[in-house]
């Protein structure tokens, strides 16, 4: 969802280095628009003082302007350390006098594109921008080979969601639509997610789910939902990959809301029963953000059938 700010800044004139954690630095690897990929070496939580000031200290001088893409402390503190006279950046947890250009919060949850797209100092055109992603055609090929698949031979099931149950389609759903499709389901995520796709996967029965979470690395698994047939996920980061490379998919909604973080694709269709003025009752619980339903039936994503989306593939 940052790519477009991204596009904005090259499209401008400006020579782009992203920092990055390892696990999201792929992404950044398959943007033509940015030239460097920083890995930084940070664990999840904690400040981590010593490993921030060590690398400001290696990229001193070297920038002009950093743009802080996360609202925390300790992302601004860095670009801060290193002294880039210009710092970008939304204000929040208390970092007033790290950042040298201040944008204020908005109330409520807008679009996430065009909430970072913002950052360029532009207003015209930012609920328009598209995510792209392009991997080398020879990516591919490597890809799919290792995994012994066949372009647009295989459907993709993201059945994970990081925040939480309250994003994730049953998966005994998964199963059933794993059944009533025409080409097997290979089932992506990662090394935390492999034994719910297993579980899918062992209950739709053999030859119908080819599970290869945390079997393959983020640029393999990119190469594979670009050349499958369609993606159906949850609220998740892959929905963002799919519709990036314009992969057909449908996206299930439940806690949380496409008016958020919608997949930015024309050939994306979204279930969201809160939008769903036949349903009843209606979901006035929904979009709730949290992690798990507070009511505890999750209806939201109970509700939506197998058949539902195997009728929009």
């Amino acid at each position: 969802m940052t790519e477009p700010l991204l596009r904005r800044l090259h499209q401008r004139g400006e020579t782009l280095t992203v920092g990055a954690l390892p696990w999201v630095a792929p992404v950044y690897r398959a943007m033509p628009q940015v030239h460097d990929v920083i890995e930084f070496p940070f664990q999840h939580g904690g400040l981590q003082f010593k490993a921030r000031r060590a690398i400001a200290k290696q990229v001193q001088g070297r920038f002009d302007t950093a743009y802080v893409l996360p609202n925390s402390l300790k992302s601004a503190l860095l670009p801060f350390l290193a002294s880039i006279p210009k710092r970008v950046g939304y204000l929040g947890e208390s970092r007033v006098g790290l950042l040298t250009h201040r944008l204020k919060n908005p109330k409520s949850k807008p679009p996430m594109v065009a909430f970072y797209s913002a950052l360029s100092g532009e207003r015209d055109g930012l609920e328009a921008d598209r995510p792209r992603l392009v991997l080398d055609a020879k990516a591919i090929t490597h890809a799919l080979t290792h995994a012994g698949l066949e372009a647009r031979g295989y459907y993709v099931f993201a059945p994970g969601a990081e925040f939480g149950p309250a994003k994730r389609w049953p998966a005994i759903h998964f199963t059933e639509l794993a059944r009533q499709l025409d080409a097997p389901a290979v089932l992506l995520g990662s090394a935390k997610e492999a034994a719910l796709c297993d579980e899918i996967a062992h209950a739709a029965g053999t030859g119908q789910c080819i599970n290869l979470a945390g079997k393959t690395s983020l640029a393999d698994a990119f190469a594979i939902i670009a050349s499958a047939r369609a993606v159906i996920s949850n609220d998740s980061g892959l929905m963002h990959v799919a519709a990036a490379f314009g992969v057909r998919q449908v996206a299930v909604f439940g806690s949380s809301s496409p008016l958020h973080t919608p997949p930015l694709n024309d050939n994306a269709q979204v279930i969201w029963l809160r939008d769903d003025a036949s349903y009843q009752p209606p979901l006035d619980c929904a979009p709730c953000f949290e992690r798990e339903c507070p009511l505890g039936h999750t209806r939201c994503l109970v509700d939506v059938s197998p058949e539902r989306v195997r009728a929009l593939l």
